[in-house]
């Protein structure tokens, strides 16, 4: 644990964390003020957090591994993918960077416009369970994307353009049930700087019960993952050396695409 803890590189990714969150945020954000002479429409705001999740995610994969979202963060956990100091290091860093997004954006931008700042609320007579479900269930596909285009032997590209495109699936639905959090960084950046905390609970409860749901059936179903119990508790405590294990099934991914090239059919 304390390898890790004194590394440069750990303490590079956390504030990448820090950074991507709050680049995410602000842009975000930005699209749901109401200017007089255009009111935000729902195509715009999906595409705009389409746009920013891609961005950041593309700047910040290499480094952090671009969560920028405690929901994903405690999916990778759960799914023995990082350490536990790191994880928590990672939303602190990332509750932090979407105050920071959200003060920045409060900032810049006229009273009379800031409004409430985008915070999520429950919207059109929607019950809070049934928030919770829709915020369960926007989360779920936004981990499982997480999980499949992050996989180092299936994908060596950028994950930024799928899990752009999740995050614009789910704010085309979940905007007219609560404004679409999926990411309680995100939520709770506005709620701290206009001071709102109605109903805040419903965006951490729905998005971790879904990163949990989704942790589980990736990892146990849809790719099992067959690491020891102890691989898996040094992972925790953070002496595992995941670097050795990318490298290890990027080789056996490129052995097996080299059997196939050689004798084809021998490989589904």
């Amino acid at each position: 644990m304390w390898k890790e803890l004194l590394s440069v590189a750990f303490y590079r990714a956390v504030f990448t964390e820090f950074l991507a969150t709050s680049v995410y945020v602000f842009f975000g954000l930005g699209s749901v003020l109401r200017w007089p002479s255009a009111l935000p429409t729902i195509l715009q705001i999906s595409i705009t957090f389409n746009l920013a999740a891609a961005t950041v995610v593309h700047i910040s994969w290499h480094v952090s591994g671009a969560h920028i979202n405690p929901a994903v963060t405690m999916a990778f956990l759960l799914g023995s993918r990082m350490s536990l100091a790191r994880a928590a290091c990672y939303m602190v860093a990332q509750l932090a960077g979407g105050i920071a997004g959200a003060a920045t954006l409060y900032g810049v931008t006229p009273a009379e416009i800031h409004g409430n700042l985008g915070i999520n609320t429950v919207q059109n007579g929607i019950t809070s369970g049934q928030a919770v479900a829709v915020e369960l269930i926007l989360t779920f596909q936004l981990v499982l994307c997480y999980f499949a285009s992050t996989t180092h032997h299936r994908n060596s590209n950028s994950p930024a353009p799928f899990i752009g495109m999740s995050v614009a699936l789910g704010h085309l639905i979940g905007i007219y049930f609560t404004g679409c959090s999926m990411n309680p960084a995100r939520s709770f950046g506005p709620a701290v700087i206009v001071k709102k905390f109605a109903v805040h609970w419903i965006f951490w409860v729905g998005p971790m019960t879904g990163a949990i749901l989704a942790t589980l059936i990736y990892n146990v179903v849809l790719e099992p993952d067959l690491k020891s119990l102890a691989q898996r508790l040094a992972i925790l405590k953070g002496t595992f050396d995941m670097e050795a294990e990318d490298r290890e099934e990027a080789k056996e991914s490129r052995q097996a695409v080299s059997l196939h090239n050689s004798h084809p059919g021998t490989l589904p």
